[in-house]
């Protein structure tokens, strides 16, 4: 081989290992191009669980808001409750019924002509007032002696709460001894029980007193009536 043939063999030699080198670094490149998109991916997945990770986290908050919820009603509930409580049941207290006094009371009396004649007495509370009227005999007294009546029935009554328009009878015999005697009277002394401090003198007509009983109270007048 002539020298001019082999310089030009080695010439074209160089230039295809040339080529050849150079598409194997194309290659590399392309193959390094293509690896990118999988760090990128690789890259994402944190993204992804990070952001599924702020899901989780807003779910947790919203469980919280909804257990706030939960404990914001029941200190309604214990606030309501409380305020029944407070309000016995639904807002209000029933008062405590007071002994009536004689001063409590609005009195009248009358003459009736049933069962041999008896003195009628009635009682309604004065405007404003409730009180309660014992279960016992009114006191009942007649003359400067004061001459008290006894017991015109057996049995004690039912105390009687006294408001508004609610009235108490109590009847008076003056005279349930046989015969012509007693003592001749136009008033009456009344009082609820003996220990009453302000006793009211009631008018009722001449009558004469001997014996004298009166009834229980009563919330009918013809219950009051001091048969016997």
């Amino acid at each position: 081989m002539s020298g001019n043939r082999r310089k030009a063999f080695l010439v074209s030699a160089a230039l295809v290992g040339g080529a050849l080198l150079m598409t194997a670094c194309q290659d590399t490149d392309t193959g390094a191009s293509q690896g990118s998109p999988s760090a990128s991916g690789a890259a994402a997945t944190p993204s992804g669980s990070s952001a599924a990770g702020g899901g989780k986290g807003t779910g947790a908050a919203g469980g919280d808001s909804s257990a706030a919820g939960k404990g914001s009603g029941a200190t309604g509930g214990t606030e309501d409750g409380a305020g029944s409580g407070a309000d016995t049941g639904n807002g209000k207290r029933e008062p405590v019924g007071q002994s009536c006094g004689a001063n409590d009371i609005s009195w009248n009396a009358r003459s009736e002509t049933q069962a041999g004649g008896y003195i009628l007495i009635s009682a309604k509370a004065k405007p404003g007032i409730t009180c309660v009227l014992p279960a016992a005999l009114p006191t009942v007294a007649f003359g400067s002696d004061g001459t008290e009546a006894g017991p015109a029935e057996q049995a004690v009554g039912e105390q009687i709460t006294l408001s508004g328009n609610t009235t108490a009878y109590a009847g008076v015999n003056p005279k349930s001894a046989d015969g012509d005697g007693g003592k001749e009277l136009d008033s009456i002394i009344v009082a609820v029980g003996d220990e009453d401090p302000e006793p009211v003198s009631l008018k009722v007509g001449t009558i004469t007193v001997d014996k004298p009983v009166v009834t229980n109270w009563h919330t009918s007048a013809p219950d009051a009536v001091p048969f016997g």
